[in-house]
């Protein structure tokens, strides 16, 4: 197609000899020369360093000597099991597209929106400042723990000083050479980290061999304070080497006080420890913009980090367990330098992986806060991390989070907060793993990833997992995790975000609404469940703005469509004129904040678009059952486009998706006495028309008269009382008498009840005038109608007025329905009975209710006005040729009666059944 705007058009599937193009992210348009990292550097390193951390050596001994080797292999298969889900998640996204810089929060948010993504991306951003800060102190503190002058263990050498200030001091210049390696870009950060992966991979080594090299030793231990601060005699733990009796001994679970912070121990405190060091495995994923191929290096690497981290995490739960007696285990944690061959080499392991997670960390957050910033979801206050080096390095944004990780290191001892960073990175995990799930659910064709091992059943039990291990962690955290997301996200629903992305949320919408209306079978229908469904036609909406929203309340939860006729013939023209239009409808509905759908039409003429549109609106059960016009007089059309807040200020065209000012998509109103689109004789046959194809019909007059806050979304409406009047009879018929009784009328007390329930109209009170005959009795009817109106559960104030005087009194009923509409009596006849009419409803209108039923009495007090008048609309005449007779008594009887709605119902819609 010529037309064609897909992205794809953007590939040349062959080059310019011929040779074929890939099409992933290295070949795409724009491909920046910094995409250079390879799977080993780029995911592989990174990942394991962070998910190694500083706990493989300062934290296996805590775990098997306080839950013994069966509950910590428990443990390590629970939280593997957990993450493995993730990763699953994590490679079915990475591999159905290119994914570009940012990682998880670049999966999250183009999946399940700028709302979800930014508030998790935002809080995954600032866990990986939180965490950096962590592990430089953690670093800081295994340094002085040897180095330091108040170092305690048996080993200390004691030359650097300590103190707040020292300590802060170690933990800046620390940051300065993280900070520095990372501002000089990936290509530095990966040879950095290769560097620290062979200084960890050595060290771990040099443990592995020392297990079996080294025979069995005592081992001195922290001395412990005893009572009134008297010292206790030294205890020592006992390297048996590989001893089946100290397996046997480590096998079960024997949980103590923490010697470091005299806490109690059980399963679930030592688990979230260990969980804690294991949480790293989207530190490839987050240096997806520096990747050659992110879809494959992403999946490949992270799935051989876990393997491999996991594989070391077994070895030496397993080398422990058999070698070092249970008080080792609990009372020395850093217990491999003790056994060591060399104990430098584990020194130098402890701080080579807290400064790879330090610098893992760092890279990260800079690599998400520029995606944040490249969208554009939190304006100004990101926008400095937009700048990039030559190189396409985003400095800026390692600058930014260098300088708040500073700020973190100004807080110092950061225990508590370790759980609260945790605690983002498993929401960050549950998003990932709800992105998928959804892209799952929604079926969508597109969604179709190279990598196969997942099914929803993974994703959703990665959701629990995620969420289960927040709350165990810490639930405080965990609730305030998500409160934050929710705040975040409520702002960035507010601030508004861009619309080109695709949200997954809308595939699951469409995929459940099918489903859902497929199951809605109209041979079920029931008059109990009923309710309006609306089709208002609208020429031009700046005068028809009033009608729209009260044709919105109107509708009571039910299908409400804006139908518009564009003039023409599609033969003539060389494209569809109506598709463009959409667009302008839709930001109409926006504006004018109602719940409507849009559907255009091409038509020769506007009674065949509204024939059109009547029979085809609305899919399966839910099509329009009732047809709205405005009324057809000769009112100079308004703008209420000037004079409505919602469409007087400009739009923001600024923003990515929003729509230039609706002024400009609409043509000014009609000017008076110019042609109409509409001639008076269609209007009537499009009434015709509605009714013919069993569908009920409302025609507005004077809904610009009715005040802003009776349309608004408001939940109080006005303090000053109004009624809304109901006249559920046809007053152009002569004989009046109880016609309050047939279909058309419930219809009317039915749609002005439904009005009544709207917030705005709360405070209106419904009036039903019930029109006497001249030789009936007062209250007989009015005793039957309070009945009817307590079986329908109907709340209103009954008023008799006699009608049937004059005029027509006592003559025989006319043909057809025995109004002068459809009856062969002459035009001064008829136009006298609607000025009788007329003149009886008005003189009702702004009364109070103590008049008795044939007119004001003397001492009588004006009430509140009526604010909206409900009329019984007569069929129009089966001759054609007598419709504009019909219009001209319609204007005459609703001519001065302020808003007005003419009803004319065809189906039953109440019931008195349960």
């Amino acid at each position: 197609m010529a037309s064609e705007s897909s992205p794809l058009l953007a590939y040349r599937l062959l080059g310019e000899e011929g040779t074929a193009l890939p099409l992933n992210g290295a070949g795409a348009p724009g491909g920046a020369s910094a995409q250079k990292l390879s799977t080993f550097l780029g995911v592989v390193v990174p990942t394991v360093l962070s998910m190694f951390s500083i706990v493989v050596f300062l934290r296996i001994g805590f775990v098997v000597g306080h839950a013994g080797l069966l509950q910590a292999l428990a443990m390590l298969l629970v939280a593997y099991f957990i993450l493995a889900l993730t990763v699953l998640s994590v490679c079915a996204i990475a591999t159905n597209g290119a994914v570009q810089g940012g990682g998880a929060y670049f999966m999250i948010s183009r999946t399940l929106g700028p709302e979800v993504g930014g508030s998790i991306g935002l809080m995954f951003y600032l866990a990986n400042v939180c965490g950096c800060a962590v592990s430089l102190l953690g670093l800081v503190e295994s340094v002085l723990d040897v180095f330091g002058t108040d170092a305690t263990g048996p080993s200390g050498l004691r030359v650097l000083p300590q103190g707040y200030g020292w300590n802060l001091l170690y933990g800046s210049l620390l940051l300065g050479l993280v900070g520095g390696v990372c501002t000089l870009g990936a290509g530095l950060y990966a040879r950095a980290s290769f560097l620290t992966f062979l200084l960890v991979s050595g060290s771990l080594a040099s443990v592995l061999i020392s297990f079996v090299a080294v025979g069995p030793r005592d081992i001195p231990l922290t001395p412990r304070p005893g009572p009134n601060g008297s010292s206790l005699p030294p205890r020592f733990g006992h390297f048996t080497g590989f001893n089946s009796s100290t397996l046997k001994d480590n096998l079960g679970a024997g949980y103590a006080e923490d010697y470091t912070t005299g806490a109690m121990m059980n399963f679930a405190s030592v688990f979230a420890v260990l969980f804690n060091g294991c949480t790293g495995i989207m530190a490839g994923a987050n240096m997806s913009g520096e990747l050659k191929d992110p879809s494959r290096a992403i999946p490949l690497g992270t799935i051989v980090a876990v393997a491999y981290t996991f594989f070391v995490y077994v070895l030496l739960f397993f080398l422990s367990s058999f070698t070092c007696d249970r008080t080792l285990l609990q009372e020395d944690y850093g217990f491999f330098r003790a056994i060591s061959l060399w104990p430098p080499l584990v020194l130098i392991g402890i701080y080579a992986t807290a400064l790879s997670a330090s610098m893992s960390s760092l890279i990260g957050a800079s690599r998400i806060l520029h995606a944040l910033a490249r969208d554009d979801l939190f304006g100004v206050i990101l926008a400095p991390a937009k700048v990039v080096s030559r190189g396409g390095n985003p400095w800026a944004a390692v600058l930014y989070s260098w300088g708040l990780v500073q700020l973190v290191l100004l807080a110092g001892k950061l225990n508590t907060l370790a759980a609260v960073v945790t605690v983002f990175y498993l929401v960050a995990y549950a998003a990932v793993d709800l992105s998928c799930l959804s892209l799952e659910w929604a079926s969508a064709p597109n969604f179709r990833p190279t990598f196969s091992l997942f099914s929803w059943h993974t994703c959703l039990l990665g959701v629990a997992s995620c969420l289960l291990m927040m709350f165990l962690i810490s639930p405080g955290a965990a609730g305030g995790s998500l409160l934050l997301m929710g705040l975040l996200a409520a702002l960035l629903t507010a601030r508004g975000g861009p619309s080109s992305w695709g949200y997954v949320s809308q595939a699951l919408l469409f995929h459940q609404v099918r489903k859902y209306l497929l199951r809605l079978d109209v041979r079920k229908d029931h008059v109990k469940f009923w309710r309006p469904q609306l089709l208002l036609l609208v020429g031009n909406p700046r005068g028809a703005l009033p009608l729209l929203r009260l044709a919105n309340q109107l509708k009571k939860g039910g299908l409400y469509v804006l139908g518009h006729v564009t003039l023409g013939d599609l033969d003539s023209l060389p494209s569809d004129p109506v598709q463009p239009q959409y667009g302008a409808w839709l930001s109409l509905v926006d504006r004018a904040q109602v719940k409507a759908f849009v559907d255009l039409t091409l038509s020769p003429s506007v009674r065949q678009g509204a024939q059109h549109l009547l029979r085809i609106s609305g899919l399966g059960g839910m099509k329009p059952n009732t047809l709205v016009l405005g009324f057809y007089d000769d009112a100079p059309p308004q703008d209420h486009f000037l004079t409505d807040p919602a469409f007087s200020e400009p739009a923001d065209s600024t923003r990515e998706g929003s729509s230039p000012a609706l002024s400009t998509l609409f043509p000014p109103p009609r000017a008076p006495g110019s042609p109409r689109a509409l001639s008076p004789q269609d209007y009537v046959a499009t009434v015709a028309d509605a009714l013919k194809m069993n569908k009920n019909v409302v025609l507005a007059r004077a809904s610009g008269a009715l005040p802003p806050e009776r349309l608004s979304r408001g939940s109080g409406g006005t303090s000053q009382l109004h009624h809304v009047d109901v006249w559920p009879l046809n007053l152009l018929r002569p004989r009046g008498g109880p016609g309050y009784v047939d279909v058309c009328g419930l219809f009317l007390l039915q749609m002005a009840t439904i009005l009544g329930m709207v917030p705005a109209w709360h405070s209106a009170r419904l009036r039903i005038f019930l029109c006497l005959g001249p030789r009936e009795a007062p209250g007989a009817a009015e005793g039957r109608l309070r009945a009817l109106l307590s079986q329908l559960r109907i709340r209103a104030e009954v008023q008799e007025v006699v009608w049937g005087e004059g005029a027509g009194a006592g003559e025989p009923e006319a043909e057809e329905e025995g109004d002068f509409v459809n009856s062969g009596r002459g035009d001064a006849e008829a136009e006298a009975l609607a000025r009788s009419a007329n003149a009886l409803v008005r003189a009702q209108q702004g009364r109070g209710t103590g008049g008795g039923p044939g007119g004001p009495e003397d001492g009588d007090t004006e009430g509140p006005t009526t604010a909206l008048t409900f009329l019984y609309l007569p069929r129009p005449p089966a001759d054609p040729a007598r419709y504009p007779r019909y219009l001209a008594l319609l204007e005459t009887l609703t001519r001065d009666l302020g808003p007005t709605l003419l009803v004319h119902g065809v189906t039953p819609v109440t019931c008195t059944d349960l």
